[in-house]
């Protein structure tokens, strides 16, 4: 349900609830509310909540832990928003007071950040996932007033937040509907919705025209599949553009390992293996609305990974696009062959920089955690560059090293290169040495591997149990602020 975000200089009388903040080092000075709150375990703390009534019949406050007010950044204001947010869903009018936390010494372009990030965190935190419950039971938040003054500034951040916000719950949504519901075909026909929506341009190839491209890392893995392959290529063109950024989103709707076959456990959330391509259609669904300076286009590769009795076999050597061929040791090794062919199409393009995103290996998780991702590629100025964004974005990110001598590891002895390493460790690394090997020459690569920020197993902050919709805002902040890289 959408969120209706307003700003006003007042508290109106008719809203349902208030949300305040609360600074960690604001509680205390003998004021007996503060000792109050505190002797019920209240300190203020980041995503404390606590409620008190208002001061008319049946209105409620709702107090919300920021930490320190020393500390308090856009990206805690969209934490404490998303929190808020979550807890107050079933009241439809709801008021926020977030905006004075923001330091007084804040200029004014910081502030409507904080106004951006609040408004993000109100949309994703009020979302929900019910389309399969036969009861659900929606959330009556629609409209939630933001107290404060900055008038058309604070409002357009607060605009620009919402669309961002919307963007990141698409791509929630796409992760989260079930592998045999959301088939290649489906995924290409939302992605085509969303073109037509939003004025981009798009093509999508279908089996014949993937064969006619020599896309063979993508039907190798199709082959054990009913389902057929689709290729999206989507793209946003402004008016004197200031460069060109390719983005390729791994779009394997479902993955079962193929014949090199998943645990029943292991298998239980593989239709968040799209969620690289779930995060490239985010971002396209709000470009418009950030508007960046910069050539965007989006290289989507989709097909499940299946069992079938033509399933590609582990020892099988694969052809792709550009002419190279991989010997297939691991049929669950699959996201790096289809994301081959379409780095290597996305190269053909000549772009100034290249960001792929995708849900490659289990070993970022083992090394980062579910909360951050890994970050690779072969140029470390573009490198720095996306994690400054995912920073500002407050998505996290980790620089993993790519040493050249861990690429003798994918030498094979009957292919050019073989889809896993010789060894156990690493592999990360050298799913990242495999994909370098698709990168045109001279063209700056960052590779973020979502592995474990794509799903939620909790409810963290802004972060709903299921797909994240992590990257949708490093794509959109990065495409912001995009500078060739030299």
């Amino acid at each position: 349900m959408a969120i209706q975000i307003e700003l006003a200089k007042d508290l109106p009388d008719n809203v349902d609830i208030v949300v305040v903040p609360a600074c960690s080092d604001r509680l205390g000075g003998g004021d007996t509310d503060w000792d109050y709150l505190r002797a019920r375990g209240f300190e203020g703390n980041v995503d404390q909540i606590f409620t008190v009534p208002g001061g008319r019949p049946g209105s409620i406050v709702m107090l919300v832990g920021l930490g320190p007010s020393t500390d308090v950044t856009p990206n805690g204001l969209r934490r404490a928003s998303a929190v808020a947010a979550r807890s107050a869903t079933r009241h439809a009018v709801v008021a926020t007071h977030l905006l004075d936390a923001v330091p007084a010494s804040a200029t004014p372009a910081e502030r409507a950040l904080s106004a951006q990030a609040l408004a993000e965190g109100a949309v994703i935190g009020a979302y929900q996932f019910t389309t399969y419950k036969s009861a659900p039971e929606p959330g009556a938040f629609t409209r939630l007033v933001v107290v404060g003054t900055g008038g058309k500034r604070i409002q357009e951040a607060l605009a620009l937040g919402t669309r961002i916000g919307e963007a990141v719950t698409y791509a929630r949504d796409l992760v989260n509907t079930p592998g045999g519901t959301l088939t290649p075909a489906l995924l290409a026909e939302s992605a085509v919705e969303l073109a037509e929506r939003e004025g981009l341009q798009i093509t999508v190839l279908g089996p014949d025209e993937i064969a006619e491209q020599r896309l063979g890392g993508l039907l190798g893995v199709n082959r054990g599949s009913f389902q057929p392959p689709r290729f999206i290529e989507i793209s946003y063109a402004p008016d004197k553009p200031r460069g060109s950024l390719a983005l390729v989103g791994k779009g394997i709707t479902f993955d079962s390992g193929g014949l090199s076959i998943k645990s029943a456990q292991g298998m239980m959330t593989m239709k968040n293996d799209m969620g690289g391509a779930a995060a490239v259609l985010g971002a396209f669904s709000a470009v418009a609305a950030v508007a960046p300076r910069v050539r965007m286009t989006g290289y989507i590769p989709a097909t499940d990974n299946m069992t079938g009795g033509d399933a590609t076999r582990p020892g099988d050597v694969l052809e792709i696009r550009n002419g190279r061929t991989v010997e297939v040791l691991n049929t669950d090794a699959e996201g790096r062959l289809v994301l081959a062919d379409a780095l290597v199409l996305a190269s053909e393009a000549e772009p100034d920089a290249i960001v792929d995103l995708a849900t490659v290996t289990g070993a970022v998780e083992v090394a980062l955690g579910n909360r951050v991702a890994g970050l690779l590629g072969n140029d470390q100025a573009w490198i720095d560059q996306v994690r400054e964004a995912a920073d500002r974005a407050g998505e996290r990110v980790w620089q993993l090293p790519m040493p050249d001598d861990y690429r003798k590891r994918l030498d094979s002895d009957v292919a050019d290169l073989r889809n896993i390493s010789r060894t156990n460790d690493g592999g990360a690394i050298t799913a990242s040495l495999f994909l370098r090997e698709f990168v045109g020459e001279g063209i700056p690569w960052a590779h973020l591997d979502i592995a474990g920020g794509a799903w939620s197993n909790d409810i963290d902050g802004e972060l709903a149990k299921g797909g994240t919709g992590f990257g949708v805002r490093t794509i959109l902040e990065l495409a912001r602020h995009f500078s060739k890289p030299r």
